[in-house]
């Protein structure tokens, strides 16, 4: 019994305390480095994709679905956005920018004809409106008179 319990009490060498044997090793790692070794060295190479920002417009189409859906271009435009947004959760890039420069097409036409539109209908009630006062004071000067 004697003969085992010292076999476990005792160091690789019998004598060594197993902790000095640990330290020694790290102190060796440290100021020599790892051990070099012959076998050839394997790489992994790990592609990352990076994240192209491809504009969907989809606010821009949105704003002009609400306020200036002249012909339904802005309705059509923001279908072309929402199609893009998805080709662009897919990973399809080319299919997304195609997508993106139809809706941008699509929305800068929606936001001129919208644009000229108001301009015109602001002329028209204006202009209107001034023939309406005019077509009133004459009514009342020719009832007037008699």
């Amino acid at each position: 019994m004697n003969c085992t319990s010292q076999l476990l009490f005792t160091g690789a060498h019998g004598v060594v305390p197993p902790a000095y044997e640990l330290l020694k090793e790290e102190h060796e790692v440290a100021v020599l480095g790892a051990p070099q070794s012959q076998a050839p060295v394997t790489t992994t190479v790990i592609n990352i994709r990076s994240d192209t920002a491809v504009p969907d417009h989809i606010v821009w189409s949105l704003f002009n679905t609400i306020f200036m859906n002249c012909c339904c271009l802005g309705f059509v435009a923001f279908a072309y956005s929402v199609k893009s947004r998805d080709r662009k959760m897919v990973g399809d890039i080319t299919g997304a920018q195609s997508y993106a420069s139809t809706a941008k097409c699509l929305n800068i036409c929606a936001l001129v004809l919208g644009i000229l539109l108001s301009i015109v209908l602001i002329i028209l009630v204006s202009t209107g409106s001034l023939m309406i006062v005019q077509a009133i004071l004459e009514l009342i000067q020719n009832y007037g008179g008699h």
